[in-house]
C-alpha cells in the first residue's frame, strides 16, 4: 500500500477534479485542490492547474456551472465520455465501452456511479495504481485524449492546458516504465 501520494498521483487526481461536475461541495473543496496544486514539482503543470483554478473562481459558480454543462455534458464535440467522439460504429463504441469496463475491473476496481469511459474517472482510477499500471491505462486512453483536445483546441476552451497536463504526466509514465 502507497503511503505517500506522488507527482502523477497528485496531478491526475486535480485533473480529474477539475473535470468534474462543479456540484456545491465541489466548490468547497476547491481551496485545498489550490493547496494540492501549490505543492506539484512540476512548474510548468502547477502553473497550469492554477491558471485553471484562477479561471473558475474568477468566473463564478453560475456562470462556470453553464460553461461546463453546455461544453463537457451538451456537447457531442466536446464530452468527457471516451467512446463518445466516434459514434460512426456503435458496435465499435460497446467493444471500447466494455474495455474500458475490463481496465476498472482487471485493476480492482468497478464503477457503480458513472459510465467506464468517463474521462475523470479514468483519471481518478490511474491515480490510485502504480506507476507501472498507470502508464498503461494512459497509453490505452491517450489517442481519445488527443483527439479531445483537438476539439478543445478548435472550441477555444481553456480546459485544453489540462488536457496538456494529462498528457505530460502519460509521456512521463512511459519514459519511467519503459
Amino acid at each position: 500500500m502507497m503511503t505517500e501520494t506522488t507527482e502523477y498521483q497528485k496531478t491526475l487526481s486535480l485533473a480529474a477534479y477539475l473535470f468534474a461536475y462543479p456540484h456545491a461541495e465541489w466548490w468547497a473543496k476547491l481551496p485545498a485542490c489550490r493547496q494540492e496544486a501549490a505543492s506539484l514539482e512540476n512548474p510548468q503543470n502547477k502553473q497550469i492547474i492554477l491558471d485553471t483554478l484562477d479561471y473558475i473562481e474568477i468566473m463564478g459558480h453560475k456562470e462556470y456551472e453553464e460553461l461546463y454543462v453546455r461544453t463537457f455534458e451538451f456537447s457531442a464535440n466536446t464530452n468527457l465520455y471516451l467512446t463518445m467522439h466516434d459514434r460512426t460504429d456503435f458496435g465499435k463504441q460497446a467493444r471500447e465501452m466494455l474495455e474500458f469496463k475490463n481496465l476498472f475491473l482487471d485493476n480492482g476496481y468497478d464503477l457503480n456511479k458513472e459510465l467506464p469511459d468517463f474521462l475523470p474517472a479514468l483519471l481518478e482510477l490511474a491515480a490510485h495504481l502504480s506507476a507501472e499500471q498507470a502508464g498503461k491505462v494512459l497509453s490505452r486512453i491517450q489517442p481519445k485524449i488527443e483527439l479531445l483536445r483537438q476539439r478543445f483546441v478548435a472550441a477555444k476552451l481553456a480546459h485544453t492546458f489540462l488536457l496538456d497536463v494529462i498528457l505530460t504526466e502519460t509521456d512521463e509514465l512511459e519514459g519511467a516504465t519503459a
